[in-house]
C-alpha cells in the first residue's frame, strides 16, 4: 500500500562534512570500463563500481538500485571519473549502491554563444546528452547479468548539465516522446536524483502525459547558471527546481524538494554532503514505493562552496 507522508519544514543544517577533507584520499578506482556506444567519431565509455564487500544491498528483501551518474560542465566540458566525485562513489558503494558513470557527448563545447536565445543549440545539446543515456541505459540492461544489476530496479542522477540531463529523460519518458522510443517498451527508471537540474520545454510549461518516477530534486535559490525557477522566451520555458516543484504539487506526484537558501550553483556538487537525503529518497520513495512527499528549505547548510562558475558568462565567457 502507498503511504503518503508530506512534510514542510525549515531545516537548519550543521556538521555536514565539506566536499573535501584535506588529508584524506577518496579516490576509487571502478571495478569495470566499457565501451558502450561510438557517435560521432566518439567513444563512449561508463565506469561500473560495484557495491563495496561487505556492504548491505537490501532492506527487508528488496534490493538496492542501480545509479546512474551523468557528471556536470555546461555541455562543454566534465568527465565521467572527476575525482571531485569519487568521495561520493565511494559512499554511495559502501551503502550497497552499484554506482554506472557514464561519458556523454559535449554539445556546447566550442560554442560561442550559449543561453535560452539560442533554444536550437541548447535543445541539441541537452538531447544529445539524453540520448546518450538512453543508449548507455540499453547497454547495461542488454548485459544485466554480467553487471548485476536488476534492468527493472535503475535510478539515474546528475549534476548541473547531468541532472538537466536525467530530468528531461524522465520527461521524455512520461510524455511518451519520440527520443523515448528507442528504450524497450514500458520501461522507466524506478527514480531520478537531480542536482541543480531544469527541464527544457518549447510548450512554455511542464506537462506531463504519465506520471514520472519518484524524483529527489535539490536545487540553490540563488543559482544563477541553471535557473532556480524558470527562463521564458516565447513559448520556450527553461524550468528549474523552484518551478518545477509546482508542476508536481499540481499533478500529486511522488517528489521531494530541498530548496537550499541563497545558495548558488554549488549545490550541483552537493552529493557528498547530503547523502542522508539520497539515502532515505531512495530507501523509502524507490525501494519501499511509498509516496513520501518532501519539501523543505534549507537555510545554513555546511555544504562546500566552491569557486567554481554561478553564472552563464563564468562559465561560457559571455
Amino acid at each position: 500500500m502507498i503511504k503518503k507522508i508530506l512534510i514542510i519544514a525549515t531545516i537548519i543544517m550543521a556538521g555536514i562534512e565539506t566536499n573535501t577533507v584535506f588529508g584524506q584520499d577518496h579516490s576509487i578506482t571502478p571495478d569495470g570500463t566499457y565501451l558502450y556506444a561510438q557517435r560521432d567519431t566518439c567513444d563512449l565509455f561508463m565506469d561500473v563500481y560495484d557495491p563495496a564487500e561487505g556492504s548491505v544491498r537490501a532492506i527487508s528483501g528488496i534490493e538496492k538500485p542501480t545509479v546512474i551518474f551523468m557528471f556536470g560542465g555546461g555541455f562543454i566540458q566534465g568527465t565521467r571519473d572527476d575525482a571531485n566525485y569519487h568521495r561520493w562513489f565511494r559512499q554511495m558503494t559502501e551503502n550497497g549502491y552499484r554506482v554506472i558513470s557514464i561519458d556523454y557527448r559535449l554539445g556546447l563545447k566550442g560554442s560561442d554563444k550559449v543561453g535560452v536565445a539560442q533554444v536550437n543549440v541548447l535543445d541539441k545539446a541537452i538531447h544529445m546528452a539524453v540520448e546518450d543515456l538512453f543508449s548507455a541505459t540499453n547497454f547495461i540492461i542488454e548485459n544485466a547479468d554480467q553487471f548485476g544489476v536488476d534492468p527493472s530496479n535503475i535510478v539515474v542522477s546528475g549534476s548541473s548539465a547531468g541532472a538537466i540531463s536525467v530530468m528531461q529523460a524522465e520527461y521524455e519518458i512520461a510524455n511518451e516522446t519520440e527520443w523515448a522510443s528507442v528504450l524497450p517498451q514500458g520501461f522507466n527508471y524506478t527514480g531520478v536524483m537531480s542536482f541543480s537540474g531544469a527541464i527544457l520545454s518549447r510548450e512554455g510549461k511542464v506537462d506531463f502525459k504519465n506520471s514520472p518516477c519518484p524524483t529527489l530534486m535539490l536545487h540553490g535559490t540563488a543559482d544563477k547558471l541553471v535557473p532556480y525557477r524558470q527562463i521564458k522566451v516565447f513559448s520556450l520555458g527553461f524550468f528549474g527546481g523552484g518551478k518545477l516543484v509546482e508542476r508536481f504539487k499540481k499533478y500529486g506526484l511522488n517528489y521531494n524538494m530541498y530548496h537550499f537558501i541563497d545558495y548558488g550553483h554549488e549545490i550541483a556538487g552537493s552529493m557528498d554532503t547530503t547523502l542522508d537525503l539520497q539515502l532515505k529518497f531512495l530507501e523509502t520513495n524507490v525501494m519501499k514505493k511509498k509516496l513520501r512527499i518532501v519539501e523543505a528549505w534549507i537555510e545554513d547548510p555546511d555544504v562546500y562552496k566552491g569557486s567554481g562558475p554561478q553564472s552563464r558568462k563564468e562559465l561560457y565567457g559571455n
